[in-house]
């Protein structure tokens, strides 16, 4: 039997807006969108990446209750949340991509620790950190 992550989510202030960020600037697909009254299960997946897929989930009842799901609403905005990583063959060409799509970065591309990275955030607030995969000799 082999096992591994298959789902990872985050929190979002709102599912469309989030998913049209994901789709149309981080170029991602929808892979799940299923609905049971109020709750709505949103993935997307990276199309080099097909075994994982992207939660985008909305704080609310039932998974927490209404208290929790405005904090979390707060803290996400305030980009309190644990950054994401988002790997790139080449960090200078996918920002000028992705600003050209509308991503606001927070970070301009920059070498350090041996390779180049770049900062974003999604609608909502959540962090990303885009790094250059490092080139094998």
């Amino acid at each position: 039997m082999s096992q591994g992550v298959g789902v990872a989510g985050i929190y979002v202030h709102d599912q469309d807006e989030a998913l049209q960020f994901y789709v149309e600037k981080l170029g991602f697909r929808i892979h799940t969108d299923a609905r049971n009254g109020d709750y709505r299960w949103l993935t997307v997946q990276h199309p080099e990446q097909p075994s994982f897929q992207l939660g985008l989930f909305k704080p609310q009842p039932p998974i927490i209750d209404a208290a929790t799901a405005q904090t979390m609403h707060q803290a996400v905005a305030k980009g309190a949340m644990p950054p994401l990583v988002l790997m790139v063959e080449d960090c200078r060409a996918a920002y000028e991509r992705m600003r050209a799509r509308g991503v606001e970065f927070t970070q301009e591309p920059i070498d350090r620790y041996g390779a180049v990275d770049a900062s974003f955030r999604d609608p909502s607030g959540n962090g990303w950190k885009m790094i250059e995969s490092r080139r094998q000799p």
